[in-house]
């Protein structure tokens, strides 16, 4: 029965980190809330090692308890979801939670849509492109044209997702779209600054959240997830200028 107990708690420990590392969170922050969280139903002691791709989580208890292992495949941002794990931890901590109604909620979590639809994805992508261009110096009116090729390759990058789940492809097709887009919107006058209109549309691809975890893990000593989350962020980046580079050098 106690071995039961032990094997639901690394259950618990394990959905948890799941969860925050799909949606963006630290390296450093899921292993410590699957720490905090074993602390708190009486595992004094438990190990965790954890990648971007992958949780290894074990707990030391007097009778033998096999070390488990989840992969994680997919990642995605989603920040609401990373607040509704930290809000369960705490409330696993003050001693709020048993283990069973800590599992349903975080269960709940992970079947919960994102807090976003698709549509005010897309809103608030055009806007953002419209914003960037301005931050950047550009001309107010550019605004609309940024928002036009910034929302364009949001669309673009979710449809060419879907098509072939393969990031890097989908950020390569997706800046291609926001070249072209620009490009005749500026042959057709109703852009002018083609540069500030690719700058501006091409920030909402930009992976921020993925550099600054990168930084924050390589500071917390956190090496190989640190590496790992900074050559992904390269990767996007590259993809994002070769794709800009490759309409550039074609059509202008």
């Amino acid at each position: 029965m106690e071995q039961q107990k032990h094997y639901d708690i690394m259950e618990v420990c394990l959905l948890a980190g799941k969860l925050l590392l799909q949606n963006g969170a630290e390296t450093y922050r899921v292993e410590d809330t699957m720490r905090r969280m074993a602390a708190s139903f009486g595992i004094e002691e438990s190990n965790s090692f954890v990648t971007p791709t992958g949780i290894i989580f074990s707990i030391e208890t007097d009778e033998p308890i096999e070390t488990k292992l989840i992969r994680v495949s997919e990642r995605t941002t989603d920040l609401q979801k990373v607040t509704s794990v930290n809000r369960i931890s705490r409330e696993i901590s003050f001693g709020n939670l048993s283990l069973k109604e800590a599992y349903n909620k975080l269960k709940e979590v992970e079947n919960s849509k994102t807090s976003f639809s698709f549509l005010s994805q897309f809103i608030a992508a055009s806007i953002s492109s419209g914003c960037f261009l301005i931050m950047y110096n550009g001309n107010w009116n550019d605004f609309i044209s940024a928002m036009i090729a910034g929302g364009g390759g949001f669309l673009s990058l979710g449809y060419f997702h879907r098509l072939v789940p393969i990031k890097f492809f989908a950020e390569f097709m997706a800046s291609i779209i926001i070249g072209l887009i620009s490009i005749g919107l500026v042959h057709i006058g109703l852009g002018h600054e083609i540069d500030k209109i690719i700058i501006g549309s091409v920030m909402p691809l930009v992976p921020g959240l993925l550099i600054t975890n990168a930084v924050r893990d390589l500071m917390a000593g956190h090496l190989l997830s640190g590496q790992s989350k900074g050559a992904e962020a390269f990767l996007t980046a590259f993809a994002i200028g070769s794709g800009i580079a490759s309409v550039l050098i074609i059509f202008k």
